[in-house]
């Protein structure tokens, strides 16, 4: 089904051949590696030296949760308008009940950010952020970055980036994206699909192959072979944007006439053009997939890669449930959750299902399902909620009708939302089990609170098997098994519903308008620069083998308080480590007095066992073996800062664009490859500002535990100059304001 290649391949004649054997001479290599479609697009947008990339995108992208800081911190830093088109969508913050009437304060914040700066604004529940940029935004050759993870629109030809909102920052004020020419993996895709099988089967396979080994992490994935034509461009979006679950830094595809035809559905086929790669291209690993062998697959809790087919976790439920269950209790420490109990003698039941979201609310995916579903039922034990991920897939599964069919079978039809994904709809009952197609089941996403006894759980599967689950009374059944009629009406775009409602103003900006603020949205408070030596208290050690952007900052209800940096601050870490804020804010208050005395209180030194002069900053640390998987948002970094924190210290980092988090809000991204350190711990690093500005990568520091000092050696790894500059000043808006 999935078969890795962990060395240099080359594409020529329609195959793929191992370097080893292709016999290429070294210039022929050289050319061959300029003709991949990622080469190509990286070259066109970069103003470094190929090496070093420099990238300007053509384009950017946000959503509710994100929009309001990035503006916010632009216009800190001396912003005047949007220098590229800009899209502000509004899908995630579209529950204006939560936290009452600031949800729509950002809103109404974003449409006249849009007015004055010159950018384009989608009005809340007409489609969710990537749907969005597919219909109308996304261009073959471009380059798009977005504050959200799932930032992907390679199967439309264009190289879409996920990032946090400093990155886009740095867009808005003229400045490029740096980042290392990243390796370029093929994806060679075979075969075609069997009935039943979607896009989401495709993906969690790719998935559990890759994330667990790091094969693709920052690689861009280049998806060639003969089974794209096999593949409509619904099905290839889906696995697209996917993609970011295998923790790559961006995807392409080549592309076809399905293609052309997606862009002159929507009126756009002048942003069309075929994208092949040379003959021959050179890769630097290859990942192939044969479509014909690909199963209904199935991610149990907590990571889209725990995954399984479906035939094998039916066969092996009591085992593999156990096991969720175990790390379930770890989580939830009262040892009272249960999924076994979901096993009768009827298979597996479960108590809920949804379709929704950029991943499973398609036009293909939610007809397809409402075929499987005809005469059908979950009965009154079983919810199914569908959300088509825009207005015009609304209008045309209604005209067609494929809504009036899901109705009938019970279903639940909802505006585009992408609530279900992160927590902030949908919330299953405690202990309770929910299949989704949507794009993380990680813990505590779906809106539970394992420190009010709460958990519930959340599995991932493909829209056809989560119909078919329903139409079996809600036991878990592959769409495999399921009798219906796979052929769908054809779908038509009905872009007359933008035009009514969508504000297009990019490139024309009005500086005489007025931004409108809501209460709760409110500036990042000062950051002090960093200081000659620095002493950091450990606030919060996590062993866990990876930690999501949603342990370091739950999405869900907190979403709410996005735009309020001290109110969000709040709910740092509060479902994995509750007593962190506490003991951050006490660390922060310690160093208000070092600031406002000139020197540290006698208890910290004492404790700290060692003497320190006013020119050392004490602030906190937070350990972890590798955190930063999941969501690109980037208050899983501010918020740390805004407690007073000044550091991480991990084994490795989950992905590029946390690191970058971390330094676009002033905290040294440490790494270090003996990992003991304990909640209350020390470490102490003299010159750690020349130490930057010398360009050391690896920084001697004393680890103090428990009265006894050793000496350690912190990484920090390359720093581009800006990236030195950011975190001697303490932050990227502070950089910007000095600059």
């Amino acid at each position: 089904m999935i078969k890795i290649i962990n060395s240099g391949v080359y594409y020529t004649g329609g195959a793929l051949l191992k370097e080893n054997v292709a016999f290429m001479v070294d210039s022929k290599k050289q050319k061959a590696i300029k003709g991949t479609l990622a080469y190509g697009v990286l070259t066109a947008h970069d103003k470094g030296d190929g090496e070093n990339l420099k990238l300007k995108f053509d384009s950017l992208i946000s959503h509710d949760i994100t929009y309001v800081s990035i503006i916010q911190s632009a216009k800190a830093s001396g912003m005047k308008q949007f220098p590229v088109p800009y899209t502000l969508t509004n899908c995630h913050n579209s529950l204006c009940a939560v936290g009452g009437t600031i949800n729509e304060d950002d809103h109404v914040f974003g449409l006249s950010a849009a007015k004055k700066y010159g950018g384009n604004f989608v009005p809340a529940n007409l489609a969710v952020i990537h749907q969005y940029a597919r219909e109308a935004l996304a261009k073959c050759g471009d380059m798009i970055l977005g504050s959200d993870s799932h930032t992907r629109y390679g199967a439309f030809g264009a190289m879409a980036v996920g990032e946090g909102g400093g990155e886009l920052v740095k867009q808005l004020l003229n400045k490029t994206y740096d980042v290392k020419k990243p390796p370029v993996i093929a994806v060679y895709i075979k075969g075609k699909p069997a009935k039943g099988v979607g896009p989401h089967d495709v993906a969690l396979a790719l998935i559990a192959a890759t994330f667990k080994k790091g094969f693709l992490k920052n690689k861009v994935l280049e998806f060639i072979g003969p089974g794209i034509k096999n593949l409509s461009m619904d099905f290839r979006s889906g696995i697209d944007v996917m993609t970011t679950e295998t923790a790559c830094l961006s995807t392409i595809w080549e592309t076809d006439e399905t293609c052309r035809e997606f862009y002159k559905l929507h009126g756009r086929e002048s942003d069309f053009k075929l994208m092949k790669p040379a003959d021959p291209a050179y890769y630097d690993g290859a990942v192939t997939i044969d479509l014909s062998r690909v199963a209904p697959m199935i991610s149990l809790p907590f990571h889209p890669s725990n995954a399984f087919t479906i035939k094998e976790f039916l066969e092996n439920a009591k085992d593999i449930l156990a096991n969720v269950e175990e790390e379930g209790n770890r989580l939830k420490g009262d040892g009272s959750f249960c999924l076994r109990d979901k096993i009768t003698q009827g298979g597996v039941r479960v108590n809920q299902g949804v379709i929704a979201g950029c991943a499973g609310g398609s036009y293909e995916n939610i007809a397809e399902a409402s075929e499987i579903l005809k005469g059908c039922s979950g009965g009154a034990e079983f919810s199914l909620g569908v959300y088509p991920q825009s207005q015009p897939v609304f209008k045309a599964l209604a005209d067609n009708g494929y809504v009036s069919s899901l109705v009938a079978a019970g279903a639940i039809v909802k505006p585009a939302f992408c609530g279900p994904c992160f927590g902030a709809g949908d919330t299953p009952a405690n202990n309770a089990l929910s299949v989704r197609h949507t794009t993380r089941n990680f813990e505590n996403r779906e809106g539970s609170k394992p420190s009010e006894g709460q958990l519930s759980a959340v599995a991932l599967m493909d829209a056809r098997s989560v119909a078919a689950t329903a139409a079996n009374g809600g036991f878990i059944t592959p769409a495999t098994e399921a009798e219906y009629v796979k052929k769908i009406k054809k779908y038509y775009f009905d872009g007359g519903i933008y035009d009514k409602k969508v504000y297009r103003g990019a490139g024309k900006p009005d500086c005489s308008a007025e931004l409108v603020y809501g209460n709760n949205i409110t500036d990042y408070p000062k950051q002090i620069p960093l200081t000659h030596n620095i002493l950091l208290k450990a606030a919060s050690v996590l062993t866990d083998p990876v930690t999501t952007t949603d342990e370091l900052i739950p999405s869900g209800e907190t979403s709410s308080y996005r735009s309020n940096p001290v109110r969000l601050a709040e709910f740092a870490l509060s479902r994995k480590d509750p007593q962190y804020v506490q003991r951050a804010k006490a660390i922060k208050a310690d160093e208000d007095i070092r600031r406002e005395s000139g020197s540290l209180p006698e208890s910290v030194l004492k404790e700290a066992g060692i003497r320190v002069g006013d020119d050392t900053l004490y602030a906190s640390f937070i350990a972890a073996v590798k955190p930063g998987d999941g969501s690109a948002r980037e208050q899983a970094a501010s918020c740390q800062r805004v407690l007073g924190g000044a550091a991480n210290i991990a084994v490795e980092y989950a992905t590029k664009r946390y690191r970058s988090n971390l330094i676009n809000w002033g905290l040294l991204p440490f790494t270090c490859r003996k990992f003991d350190f304990k909640v209350g711990d020390f470490v102490y690093i003299e010159n750690i500002t020349e130490l930057i500005k010398e360009n050391c990568t690896a920084i001697p520091a004393k680890h103090i535990s428990a009265g006894k000092v050793k000496n350690i050696m912190l990484e920090i790894g390359e720093l581009t100059e800006e990236e030195k500059n950011v975190i001697l000043s303490g932050c990227l808006i502070n950089y910007n304001k000095k600059n």
